[in-house]
């Protein structure tokens, strides 16, 4: 695509975006309505672009072009809470008008002690900062690599959500009556290796998977069991549904499939050192790998994560972490391993930096955030700015860096995707 072009598109979708925003003015000034009726109203307009740094044969050109809508609406009735959280999405990579709800529930106590939220609803758990071990609710990565807000790498599901306090205690549960899973790369976005082709892989050849889709049978469960003891908070966690990525391979047909996973877990966050560390580990229980012995499916996992951060000068802060996985029944994997596919390493080990400088009366942020494996030789960056013009108007931007020695290991198969982006946002 050439520069007119994306200059073009960039034209066209800023348009939709300003006269959107008067339209979304003239909302504002009628709140008194809103706030007749006891409703809460906030949202945003934004649009992006953004462009490969490198030609690739299997994407386009523009890695990501689209305007975006979003409405929040709460209310607090007598006996419960209701919240909506809706996006609309015009996409010009995929040709697509697109809606997304990431809030629609209802929160309410029941008796004294216990709080349940239904509905869809976006959950986080864990200690870790974009490291995810006892966090199981979907993902999705592809929006974060290709420039989109934060906010929407966490994705949103149909779930039941029962918080119970007893004394110091806090036990969530959180069931999903159909598992979902995580938005992965298939390749209408993104190139991948992909391991059946033995290579780089995008619009070319799609994946193809086999959904979980019968209620119930399909579900997930998670439980958390949390206390604090000092300043030190403390975590249990257990979860029972499947590996939120396609990791399974269907022998008869090819096609992707989501294997069966447990995960135990636990977590520590305390002061120490002038800052915040923490600690988390977990056992991902692979239930159909047949002790390492099935080849199409990925083996258990240990797996741990270490960090600390703390400010290092005024409005300066920075944060590290240690990652690692280990393979159960290694010898098994190895042995089971088909002729021609790429080993895995035993230790899997990823060390990641962050640092976040704030200047001009906090108006502008500057940011950047490094994965880097020592195992794999390979790595991921991402630096970022945030600039806020007005109260209600926030330009921002930066670049997803890919890199690796070889296009098989975990960021080395995105070698081809590195990219630029930016984008304007006006809030109300």
């Amino acid at each position: 695509m050439n520069i007119s072009t994306l200059l073009g598109i960039g034209l066209l979708l800023a348009n939709i975006l300003f006269s959107t925003a008067v339209h979304a003015t003239e909302l504002a000034v009628s709140e008194k309505l809103f706030d007749t009726y006891g409703i809460e109203l906030a949202g945003f307009l934004e649009t992006r672009l953004g462009q490969r740094l490198q030609e690739s044969p299997l994407e386009k050109d523009t890695s990501i072009g689209e305007a975006r809508l979003q409405l929040e609406l709460n209310r607090d009735f007598d006996l419960f809470t209701a919240t909506f959280k809706g996006d609309i999405l015009g996409d010009q990579v995929l040709h697509t008008v697109t809606t997304d709800i990431r809030d629609l529930s209802i929160l309410f106590s029941p008796v004294a002690d216990i709080d349940v939220k239904i509905g869809r609803m976006v959950s986080t758990w864990g200690t870790g900062d974009l490291l995810f071990i006892n966090d199981m609710f979907p993902k999705d990565w592809q929006s974060f690599f290709i420039g989109r807000d934060d906010e929407y790498l966490k994705q949103a599901s149909n779930i039941i959500k029962t918080s119970i306090f007893i004394g110091d205690y806090a036990l969530d549960i959180v069931y999903t009556p159909l598992f979902q899973g995580s938005e992965y790369t298939k390749g209408e976005r993104l190139s991948f290796f992909n391991p059946l082709s033995g290579r780089l892989t995008g619009r070319d050849q799609i994946v193809d998977e086999n959904n979980r889709n019968h209620y119930f049978s399909d579900s997930e469960i998670s439980a958390r069991l949390s206390r604090q003891f000092g300043g030190v908070e403390i975590a249990l966690y257990a979860y029972s549904g499947f590996w939120q990525e396609p990791e399974g391979i269907d022998p008869a047909t090819f096609k992707a499939t989501w294997p069966r996973l447990n995960v135990w877990g636990a977590s520590a966050r305390s002061p120490m050192l002038g800052g915040i560390g923490n600690v988390e580990v977990g056992y991902y229980d692979s239930v159909q790998d047949d002790g390492a012995r099935n080849p199409f499916i990925r083996p258990s996992e240990y797996r741990f994560l270490a960090g600390f951060e703390r400010e290092l000068a005024h409005e300066f802060t920075g944060g590290v972490q240690y990652y690692l996985e280990k393979i159960d029944n290694f010898s098994n994997s190895t042995a089971s391993r088909p002729p021609g596919s790429h080993p895995r390493e035993e230790y899997q080990q990823m060390l990641t930096m962050r640092l976040t400088r704030l200047l001009m009366d906090q108006n502008l942020t500057l940011s950047l955030f490094v994965y880097f494996s020592p195992t794999d030789n390979d790595g991921y960056a991402r630096p970022k700015f945030s600039y806020k013009l007005t109260d209600n108007w926030l330009l921002d931007g930066g670049c997803n860096l890919f890199w690796g020695e070889h296009d098989y290991t975990f960021w080395g198969r995105f070698n081809e995707n590195t990219n630029a982006f930016v984008g304007l946002r006006y809030s109300f």
